[in-house]
């Protein structure tokens, strides 16, 4: 496993996700505890020793899974990750009562590592009043040693991460993006980057392969990618490029099967950057998925809560972009429709915008959807 220095610290590079756990039966709110278990295992055998989880990851139980599976190992021998679920504005005036209770879902006594969770347009400014004291709290956490390490995530632009900054930059340790070859140009990744390294903030990533989107490739790009790496599978590509980037510290996968994480620990176990040529040709793969993309969805659930119609917006986002991806036949879609039901379609939207106020990527979910109804004739 490589490591990366962080203050006195030595992380490993690839930092266990607790987002996309397997679950059973297909229920995001119903983690396969023996899987898992068998994961966090693996994972602490071969030298990672980072666990992010977070207040909403599988509908509140990623981190009474993690807490119940990671107290069997010494405190000090793994590094421990969670979030201030910011997202929901319901949250903001329950700070105090929200921590407390997720260092008893954990069951530890502080937290290494922890976050105000998805800084962007929509909670921006609850962030910074001060009378839900937010920032305050987790300061004096801070200070109590309850918190080790404090940061933040943004799926916000470059101007609501400098508002933010603006505010609080001085006392941030850590920031989380979404950055992979895809939405290094798609979402100004890359403008991100640089503001971070004007605050001199080390850079911890989300979203290394796109919820999986770029885990697998159109057999023309996979063939250009063969041609200047033929032992490098296609998911490596996505993280030799986040190698590549030096202000990396952290890089967080949310492996959700063995598979996944024997590849990805495999990966780790060499540090391989890119060459300029080989990154040119990365860049011009993601340019040409990004003009074929509809919907930028990243598969994270956090609308399906919100959802009264309880539709499975991120499934129905993938077809969308499957449908685009087609062209006017969209058979692959159209039959995967099949397999929900009735009441779970596309037109089954009302419209009613409580996904929107929770979409870490700021997508116009009922217009989408619409729009979906609309290509499939409904």
């Amino acid at each position: 496993m490589l490591y990366k220095n962080f203050q006195n610290l030595k992380l490993s590079a690839l930092g266990m996700g607790n987002m996309r756990l397997p679950v059973v039966n297909g229920k995001d709110n119903c983690v396969d505890v023996e899987k898992a278990a068998e994961m966090l295992d693996y994972c602490m055998e071969h030298g990672i020793n980072y666990y992010d989880t977070a207040y909403g990851y599988h509908g509140g139980q990623s981190e009474i899974v993690v807490g119940e599976l990671m107290k069997k190992y010494p405190r000090e021998s793994f590094y421990l990750s969670s979030k201030f679920p910011g997202y929901d504005l319901n949250n903001m005036p329950r700070v105090r009562e929200i921590f407390e209770e997720q260092l008893r879902k954990c069951q530890v006594d502080y937290f290494d590592f922890y976050l105000f969770h998805n800084v962007c347009e929509m909670n921006v400014e609850q962030y910074l009043d001060p009378k839900y004291g937010i920032f305050d709290y987790l300061m004096e956490q801070k200070r109590n040693g309850r918190i080790r390490h404090l940061g933040f995530s943004a799926h916000g632009d470059i101007a609501c991460m400098e508002r933010f900054l603006n505010a609080y930059g001085k006392d941030m340790e850590f920031c989380q993006i979404q950055l992979n070859y895809f939405d290094y140009r798609f979402q100004n990744a890359a403008g991100k980057l640089e503001l971070l390294e004007k605050w001199n903030i080390p850079v911890w990533v989300m979203e290394p392969v796109r919820g999986g989107q770029l885990a697998s490739l159109p057999a023309e790009a996979e063939q250009k990618l063969k041609a200047l790496r033929p032992d490098e599978g296609v998911p490596a590509w996505a993280f030799r490029f986040l190698q590549s980037i030096t202000a990396v510290t952290m890089t967080l996968s949310g492996m959700s099967d063995m598979q996944q994480l024997r590849d990805n620990i495999r990966t780790y176990e060499e540090d391989k950057p890119l060459s300029k040529e080989e990154q040119e040709v990365l860049l011009s793969i993601a340019d040409e998925m990004i003009r074929r993309t509809a919907v930028p969805c990243t598969g994270c659930h956090y609308c399906v809560s919100q959802c009264p119609q309880e539709l499975d917006i991120p499934f129905l986002l993938k077809l969308y972009n499957e449908a685009s991806a087609e062209g006017s036949g969209s058979f692959i879609s159209r039959m995967a429709l099949n397999s929900v039901g009735a009441g779970k379609q596309p037109e089954c939207c009302i419209g009613c915008g409580s996904c929107e106020k929770v979409c870490p990527q700021q997508i116009r979910i009922p217009k989408e959807l619409a729009k979906f109804a609309e290509r499939l004739g409904r």
